[in-house]
């Protein structure tokens, strides 16, 4: 199972012969559970958006369009229940006992992420390791919602549709260049 999760990218053709339409739900949980949880930071993101912008290029069963608004959604809401996440369940860590964890790290991340925590956070989707722990350590640290949501929201648009246009692109030319020869 985890070798079909860290190499998707490759299966997409697969996967889409052998579950049509139903390869939305699949990408949409893959991008959902990347972003919305520290636990899954191991799955492929940009590589398999690159992927899917190509395996668009070529398939008439499934758009851009359509992809780019389904994954956009996976994203954002992916990036909001981590914040929450972190926002809920990050002060458990934080404990006078704790050797990793101190109560004083809580209070820095809180002034990192109200001086910083916009730019953390847009930058942070194109980062593959950050991108699964942004959004938690923003909860952690308080970073204000509307704050959060303006960045997820501005982020996650420029992450999918930059991605996903240059595998389009990239699955474009790559066909032009099998036409010409």
């Amino acid at each position: 199972m985890l070798d079909f999760l860290l190499n998707l990218e490759q299966l997409l053709p697969v996967l889409l012969n052998e579950y049509g339409v139903w390869i939305y739900a699949i990408l949409f949980l893959v991008i959902f559970a990347e972003t919305g949880s520290v636990f899954f930071f191991f799955l492929p993101g940009d590589s398999l958006l690159i992927a899917v912008g190509a395996l668009c290029a070529s398939s008439d069963l499934i758009t851009l369009h359509s992809m780019g608004l389904l994954l956009f959604a996976a994203s954002t809401l992916g990036y909001s229940v981590n914040y929450y996440t972190g926002k809920i369940l990050g002060l458990k860590f934080f404990n006078e006992h704790s050797r990793l964890f101190k109560p004083a790290y809580i209070v820095k991340t809180n002034h990192y992420f109200t001086k910083h925590g916009g730019k953390t956070i847009l930058i942070a989707r194109f980062i593959p390791f950050v991108r699964s722990f942004g959004p938690f350590a923003a909860g952690s640290g308080h970073m204000n919602f509307a704050t959060f949501t303006m960045y997820n929201v501005l982020g996650g648009l420029l992450w999918i549709s930059t991605l996903l246009g240059v595998g389009y692109l990239v699955g474009n030319a790559a066909f032009l260049l099998v036409d010409l020869i």
